[in-house]
């Protein structure tokens, strides 16, 4: 049986108003809303044999039918045109990472929450992952009379803050030295480079502030581990409630339970094999609790190379020509923003 161009139209019908009203579709709809040329008899026969092809199911008794998993590939792959961004949601996505983000981990937390919102889907992102993360830069600012902030970067852009409680906190501009001087003796090591003889230099650099050195290399090991470990950020898993696919609790209350994993997130978005985007459609995914949704993924990239992963998930029915236009629009912001932090480092 052949999948001619009429067939296609029908499907393609049948897919665009099961996405807008989850709501099971009938010949006479598509005759009705889609200027087809062709009659309901017509168009009911040619459903018959989508049907058989498994492009289309019947989810119950009613006269209507809606897209299977099958059906979604062929449109994903074939037939779904990629809408334009328009100036306001390119605007907001702009905003959203030029905003006084200045850290990874701030970055990624508001980016995740701009995806969900504009796309009312549950999005998970992933920090970049750095192995054998190397010390950038390190810097000591007074906070009160008895701590100090130490701000520890690596190489990845991973940025963390650790508040020092001392004893006696030295003045502003002696903070100010040690951080440079620290930075100096620590920059591009990882944490198996600092051993007795880094430590001794140190010792010797901050002489009567030495007392300094237990904190700042905890913080330091606490750093470059964490810059290590992939972090997920994850928004809008309340979404899936909005959708009537998931009014049943028990296929709800098991979405939630997987969303919660942080090691199955991580899973999830590690399935990304390459920097193309992927569409894993229903069935396709390998998490049993997540079959009835569709995931997409996309990479945001470093100039070193480092590279996170996006994935946006929701019903199957999801408007994927939206969710892959928001992904691109982000993506080219995000790497955009993390090249500026990178030149902004390397000029400092």
């Amino acid at each position: 049986m052949a999948l001619n161009d009429r067939k296609i139209q029908i499907l393609q019908a049948i897919i665009n108003d099961y996405i807008a009203t989850a709501e099971p579709v009938g010949s006479r709809t598509i005759a009705k809303k889609y200027n087809l040329g062709i009659s309901s008899a017509t168009i009911r026969n040619e459903m018959s044999d989508l049907e058989e092809m498994g492009f289309i199911i019947q989810p119950h008794a009613s006269a209507g039918r809606i897209p299977s998993d099958l059906g979604y590939r062929l449109y994903v792959d074939r037939l779904m045109q990629q809408k334009e961004l328009g100036e306001k949601e390119q605007q907001f996505l702009r905003s959203v990472v030029a905003t006084n983000i200045s850290q990874i981990e701030y970055l990624m937390e508001e980016t995740a929450k701009a995806i969900s919102m504009l796309t009312n889907y549950t999005t998970l992102i992933s920090e970049p992952v750095s192995r054998g993360a190397k010390l950038k830069q390190i810097r000591l600012v007074p906070l009160d009379s008895e701590s100090v902030v130490l701000v520890i970067a690596t190489d990845g852009n991973y940025i963390k803050n650790h508040i020092l409680k001392l004893a006696v906190v030295p003045t502003d501009q002696k903070l100010f030295e040690m951080g440079v001087c620290i930075s100096n003796i620590l920059q591009g090591c990882t944490l198996s480079d600092i051993d007795e003889k880094v430590v001794a230099i140190l010792k010797n650099q901050l002489q009567e502030y030495q007392y300094i050195l237990p904190a700042l290399l905890a913080a330091i090991e606490k750093t470059t581990k964490g810059a290590e470990k992939t972090q997920i950020h994850l928004s809008g898993a309340k979404n899936i409630l909005a959708f009537p696919e998931f009014s049943d609790i028990q296929r709800a209350k098991s979405l939630f339970q997987t969303l919660e994993q942080k090691d199955v997130l991580i899973t999830l978005l590690n399935e990304q094999k390459n920097d193309d985007m992927q569409i894993m459609i229903g069935s396709e995914n390998t998490l049993q609790s997540i079959k009835d949704c569709s995931v997409i993924t996309t990479t945001y990239k470093m100039g070193d190379g480092t590279r996170g992963t996006i994935g946006i998930l929701g019903p199957t029915r999801m408007d994927y020509s939206q969710v892959v236009s928001v992904l691109n629009g982000m993506v080219k912001n995000i790497e955009s923003v993390l090249q500026a932090l990178e030149d902004k480092k390397e000029d400092t």
